[in-house]
């Protein structure tokens, strides 16, 4: 089979760690061909949409770990699958991403995760939809109402809709320290709609990252646990990875949400769940393969392909 991958500049990555490494390299491993290319590669014209794509040949260096071949003018549709992997900020362009994709599709081709559900899927305001799962949460640019939510919980939780990686999380205590102007902050003087959530302290033992994959939950997780004073997980803020089995709860969460988010058109999910909460539905590019597999002896970059040549036969 020909796979691409639409993601970020291949010489950024770190593949002793990266998600999509690990793909395409289960993917080569297979005898499959992988190929790659940027959103900056993408153009419509003459009503169909082309990417000048390139065959990358893993070469087993873990420097100079591919070789790109001769990238040529492609429609997405010649592909047995497109990888979206694509890491946010999720702004405007990746928008335009997902409507170009849109277009691709309606020509045949066969894009995962689907870009209209990428779209439909805000990570951060997902949970919405699952409100059996979570924590009591506001969504609010306003003021008085942020104010209200922290007076009924005491010790709260604001973030941006659109972050990532753990930026622009606070937490706000009884005392109420420095909330008037971390609202202002957040939400602009109240022009951006935020999340609010009431503090979760099961984040002491890691802010847990459970993947589905073609509507099935990986057996094993990766709590990542703030360091020192940090209140975030998110390795990208210095959280340690631990690999672990998932709990009951975990796999109750993820076996309601698997089958739902595949029938919506998403093949890799990673949810975010702390303690016995459901935090986020990353649905962009979710990660954490490399470090469950070196921990556990899982592949999930098996467990990943599995399922793409399922969806593509």
């Amino acid at each position: 089979m020909k796979f691409a991958f639409l993601a970020d500049p291949l010489d950024h990555f770190k593949i002793y760690k990266d998600s999509t490494y690990a793909m395409m390299a289960e993917a080569s491993r297979r005898g499959h061909e992988v190929y790659a290319f940027e959103q900056k590669h993408m153009a419509f014209s003459g009503g169909a949409v082309t990417a000048r794509v390139a065959r990358i040949t893993l070469t087993g260096d873990a420097v100079r770990w591919y070789e790109e071949g001769e990238r040529a003018s492609t429609g997405l549709e010649a592909f047995d699958a497109v990888i979206v992997r694509k890491d946010p900020p999720f702004n405007m362009e990746y928008i335009y991403l997902t409507y170009l994709l849109e277009v691709a599709e309606q020509k045949g081709a066969r894009v995962f995760n689907g870009p209209a559900a990428i779209r439909s899927h805000n990570e951060k305001m997902a949970i919405a939809q699952f409100p059996q799962f979570t924590a009591p949460t506001l969504v609010t640019s306003d003021d008085a109402r942020i104010r209200a939510f922290h007076a009924e919980h005491k010790d709260i939780i604001l973030k941006p809709l659109d972050g990532m990686g753990g930026t622009g999380i606070f937490r706000v205590k009884e005392d109420a320290m420095n909330l008037g102007s971390i609202i202002e902050t957040l939400t602009h003087n109240g022009a951006h709609t935020i999340m609010v959530q009431r503090f979760i302290p099961d984040i002491k033992q890691g802010d847990k990252r459970v993947l589905l994959i073609g509507g099935q939950v990986v057996p094993y997780c990766l709590a990542r646990i703030p360091q020192g004073t940090e209140v975030r997980g998110n390795l990208a803020a210095g959280g340690l990875g631990v690999a672990q089995p998932i709990s009951a709860r975990d796999r109750e969460i993820g076996e309601a949400l698997a089958p739902v988010l595949l029938q919506r058109g998403l093949l890799l999910v990673g949810l975010d769940v702390i303690g016995d909460y459901l935090t986020e539905v990353n649905v962009t590019s979710p990660t954490c393969f490399q470090e469950i597999a070196q921990q556990t002896g899982f592949n999930v970059a098996g467990m990943f392909v599995d399922a793409l040549e399922q969806q593509c036969r």
